[in-house]
């Protein structure tokens, strides 16, 4: 699978992330983690900060529409593999991010940014993890 390189979207992207990481722990002290944010806003429907918890997460939700308003068509969304296999992939990354004690955004661009060395152990076992089940995936299982 080829990949499209796009400079711009992603310097763009980029930035949006590390402005609203930013303004997350300046107004309200919470690291910018997803499954943390998800998880707070499941588990406590009634807390006080259920609000900002849910205008991050519907932030994320539309995001696309956004994109696609000022475009003209939605993001191309690619996903080549089998909804079980998807669904198991997402199991398996929660359980990580449960053990890890935070998710790939929370350790990788909040976590480094503030030189954490837990952090930085952690998005290292991310990296590796990603390049070896690419690897065995494409190499090993043909796919």
């Amino acid at each position: 699978m080829t990949t499209e390189f796009t400079p711009f979207a992603a310097l763009l992207g980029g930035s949006l992330i590390g402005v609203a990481t930013v303004a997350l722990m300046a107004v309200h002290g919470r690291i910018a983690g997803i499954t943390g944010i998800v998880g707070g806003l499941l588990a406590a429907p009634t807390s006080a900060d259920w609000a900002w918890r849910a205008a991050f997460v519907a932030g994320m939700i539309a995001s696309p529409l956004a994109l696609a308003l000022m475009t003209g068509q939605m993001p191309a969304i690619s996903v080549p593999v089998h909804p079980v296999l998807l669904a198991v992939g997402g199991f398996l990354v929660g359980i990580g991010a449960s053990l890890g004690t935070g998710c790939t955004s929370g350790h990788g661009v909040c976590g480094i940014s503030r030189l954490s060395a837990r952090s930085i152990v952690a998005t290292l076992t991310f990296m590796a993890t990603g390049l070896v089940t690419v690897f065995v995936v494409r190499h090993v299982f043909g796919g």
